[in-house]
């Protein structure tokens, strides 16, 4: 069933379409809240009310972009208005390195090296120590495949702050990688 017909259906009511839609979405919408908001149970109410939304608003939807960005653009935005609404403090580049020499210091004992074995275990929490746009966007260019276009109408942003923002992502991913094989070799 395409995009389409999954909207038909759920907007006649059929709720076996809503949850097929959740099912296909659902990591989407669990990449762009994750990448915003850290706590597991912010998490998991963030991503209901997200579906929530897309429910109360699907009605609204047009086709005029993919179902899977406006489904991402709402998760971001949800997200985002998440964390504004319960000020909570959003990682800056001022504080990264410290973290990430906290996170390093505590790879250093062998328990834990033989754990970080797992690589992309460790990249994704490098990732998350990221400034929140930055993280958002690698998540949505690198795991979701989005165009920058798309990225654009997810953000908000501009389609050159969303290109400078990832490559600003990529090398302080780079810089904290390369920091932490440099202490490897120590």
């Amino acid at each position: 069933m395409d995009d389409q017909d999954l909207v038909r259906h759920v907007l006649n009511g059929n709720r076996g379409a809503f949850e097929l839609l959740i099912d296909k979405y659902k990591q989407l919408v669990s990449h762009m809240v994750g990448r915003v908001v850290d706590r597991e149970q912010d998490h998991q109410e963030v991503c209901q009310d997200v579906f929530l939304r897309v429910y109360d608003k699907l009605e609204e939807f047009k086709f005029q972009s993919k179902l899977s960005t406006w489904i991402a653009t709402i998760a971001y935005r949800m997200s985002i208005n998440f964390i504004k609404k319960k000020e909570l403090t959003l990682v800056d580049n001022e504080n990264v390195d410290d973290l990430i020499k906290d996170r390093l210091i505590e790879y250093q004992s062998p328990h834990t090296n033989l754990a970080s074995k797992d690589s992309s275990v460790f990249i994704n929490e490098l990732v998350m120590l990221l400034p929140v746009q930055y993280r958002s966007i690698l998540t949505l260019y690198h795991l979701e495949e989005k165009s920058y276009p798309e990225i654009k109408e997810i953000t908000g942003l501009p389609e050159g702050t969303v290109k400078n923002y990832l490559f600003r992502a990529r090398k302080l991913l780079k810089e904290r990688l390369e920091l932490f094989l440099e202490t490897e070799e120590l």
